[in-house]
């Protein structure tokens, strides 16, 4: 269908919780689409329905070129959290060092209801945990540390896109 434009730091709908997708419909499959469309650009590697302006709770990813997408995604970490490299779509041009999960495991259903389960390490852990932190209202700033955090509001302020 489209790549939708990403919304970014500031907007309302990044900051709140999304509703479970309920029934799936035309509307449903259109958002699918879109969100496939828009992780399909290069150094993307997740969009979730919050950032094109749909709190609905479904993600789309794009790891190594293995393109998908979860509805009503439930997450499940492990191992010791560690400092990871990470940015966003949504906060453009800042890369800092959030606290995440080293294994990550999600599982959701696709359009046919039928039962979706992605798991791994790596890029892998890192996007599941950042986009299901973006269907429960959290950007990544939230995972950094404090001085950190201080530090990219500073960026994040002096941006010409804020």
């Amino acid at each position: 269908m489209a790549v939708r434009p990403i919304r970014l730091f500031g907007d309302p709908v990044l900051r709140t919780p999304s509703a479970p997708v309920d029934v799936v419909d035309d509307g449903i499959r259109a958002l699918v689409r879109d969100l496939l469309d828009s992780v399909e650009p290069a150094g993307r590697a997740g969009v979730a329905a919050p950032q094109i302006g749909v709190g609905l709770r479904a993600f789309s990813y794009n790891i190594d070129g293995d393109i998908g997408y979860v509805l009503n995604p439930v997450l499940e970490v492990s191992g010791d959290p560690e400092p990871v490299g990470e940015g966003c779509l949504s906060v453009p041009g800042l890369w800092h060092d959030a606290i995440r999960h080293p294994h990550a495991k999600v599982t959701g259903i696709d359009l046919d209801g039928n039962e979706i389960v992605l798991e791994g390490d790596g890029l892998l852990a890192q996007a599941l945990q950042h986009e299901c932190d973006h269907l429960d209202g959290k950007l990544y700033l939230d995972r950094l540390p404090a001085e950190t955090r201080r530090q990219a509001m500073r960026e994040i302020r002096e941006s010409s896109w804020f």
